[in-house]
């Protein structure tokens, strides 16, 4: 699978994968940093960990299994962020924008 990105494609499934394993791996340990304060790193890459598992749940080239297991990590890391008390980490996504290609116009070629 070609790891091209523009406006039209998701991102590329195994960057995204990647990616939001580092996230994960830093979150659970995150590197103290005198500029920025561990509970706002810790939040703002939970924010990017839960938005990355609702794409990859979402994924077109992601197989039942896959989306079922990122779907199950979503809803786990929502209420991990829940229960940690910081609400906005969580961001319950507009189910009219869950598919974005359902956004265009139906004569728009996609190929």
């Amino acid at each position: 699978m070609s790891c091209t990105h523009d406006d039209l494609n998701p991102p590329c499934l195994e960057a995204l994968v990647a990616g939001t394993f580092a996230l994960m791996s830093c979150w659970a340990a995150p590197i103290e940093d005198v500029r920025t304060p561990l509970n706002q790193q810790r939040t703002a890459m939970a924010r990017k960990i839960v938005s990355n598992l609702y794409l990859l749940k979402n994924h077109p080239h992601a197989s039942p299994g896959l989306r079922h297991v990122m779907a199950m990590a979503h809803e786990r890391w929502i209420l991990a962020s829940e229960s940690n008390s910081d609400a906005s980490v969580v961001t319950h996504p507009d189910p009219a924008l869950a598919d974005p290609l359902a956004l265009l116009p139906a004569n728009t070629l996609m190929h």
